[in-house]
């Protein structure tokens, strides 16, 4: 009898992303446990994951845990897992926004929900954050489709869309749009945003760091005193948040920003905490959009002014743009955000991934 074990997974591109996307139930409940499983199903700790199914880089070493919800008003339950590369850690922290443009696709592909004729409208509740999204994908006839022509970018050709719509964003993991009370502050002589708006993120100038603000991924990975000198920051500022000692932790990400060069509304280069993403995280995304309409923050200040609401903020990032459409109501504590974003996604393969039996067995 082999000593390997079969979990059942659909393998998918969700958004700029990739990874396996499991149900809940074929994995182990002891936490543990199923992060070991995870990390010998993605081949980590490796720097070339060569003994599993990721892609040596964070954003194809990702997993998304799905589940039928028994939630009021939910659909589907979704866990997202960041598996780390390099060491044996697996981050269920943060959330993943492009991650997320599969899990409906998953749910109807799987059985877990059902399509109806031309659109389905699934209610998606992130475990991570405990936040809710409705996911709209294309069904005519009832059926799937992921052939289209919308695009987005950094992924190449055109694909259906699938729109994204966030609810109960702000404060994801702080409990608060401002963690710290300030729309700006000092850190290390630096001023910094501390914002909380589907992702917790510290927002900074490029200029500050003598950056155009346009850099490639390859000029950012590279720039080694860069991130010596960010890291510290970062630091003080989960501190600062609430988040506690953030070493060794992917949250909050960073957002190094510049005013738009080409059409958009603002520029970013988003560090995932300790690399330059190659396009944009979708809850990044959200949260500096967010931040573009909150007064006194180093967002707004170097954001195309619009006062129109609903609002639609177009964000320039290393592979293109990406929007957001932001609607806002009420104010104080009552203030209230939802979020829209188109993203797309597409099934690569359906079958079992192998992991040592002893590890299930825990």
């Amino acid at each position: 009898m082999s000593d390997q074990i079969g979990i059942p997974c659909l393998f998918m591109r969700g958004g700029t992303s990739r990874g396996p996307y499991f149900n809940a139930h074929d994995l182990p409940t002891d936490v543990s446990t199923r992060d070991k499983v995870l990390l010998a199903a993605m081949g980590s700790p490796d720097k070339r994951q060569i003994d599993g199914l990721g892609g040596a880089d964070t954003l194809t070493s990702k997993v998304a845990i799905v589940s039928k919800s028994t939630r009021p008003g939910i659909d589907l339950d979704y866990l997202f897992a960041q598996v780390d590369i390099n060491r044996a850690f697996v981050d269920t922290a943060p959330s993943c926004g492009n991650m997320l443009a599969g899990v409906a696709p998953y749910g109807i592909e799987t059985g877990l929900i059902q399509a109806t004729p031309g659109q389905t409208r699934v209610m998606i509740f992130n475990v991570n954050t405990s936040a809710r999204i409705e996911a709209v994908v294309e069904t005519p006839n009832a059926q799937i489709i992921y052939g289209g022509n919308a695009a987005i970018a950094g992924v190449p050709g055109t694909a259906a869309p699938i729109i994204l719509n966030f609810m109960d964003v702000i404060g994801s993991l702080t409990g608060a749009l401002l963690p710290t009370g300030h729309a700006r502050e000092d850190i290390n002589g630096v001023e910094v945003t501390c914002v909380d708006v589907a992702m917790p993120m510290i927002l900074l100038r490029a200029s500050d760091f003598g950056l155009r603000g346009d850099e490639s991924k390859a000029e950012i990975d590279s720039n080694k005193p860069l991130f010596v000198r960010l890291e510290p920051i970062r630091l003080e500022a989960g501190r600062r948040m609430g988040l506690g000692d953030v070493s060794g932790k992917v949250v909050p990400k960073i957002g190094l920003l510049s005013p738009a060069r080409d059409g958009g509304t603002i520029t970013s280069r988003y560090l995932t905490p300790h690399a330059l993403h190659a396009a944009h995280a979708v809850t990044g995304a959200v949260c500096i959009a967010s931040a573009c309409s909150i007064p006194g923050t180093i967002a707004a200040e170097l954001a195309v002014a619009d006062t129109a609401n609903p609002r639609t903020i177009w964000i320039e990032h290393p592979s293109g743009k990406v929007d957001v459409l932001l609607t806002i109501e009420g104010s104080g504590a009552s203030l209230k955000i939802t979020a829209g974003t188109m993203r797309t996604a597409r099934p690569i393969m359906r079958g079992e991934v192998y992991v040592p039996k002893a590890l299930f067995a825990g």
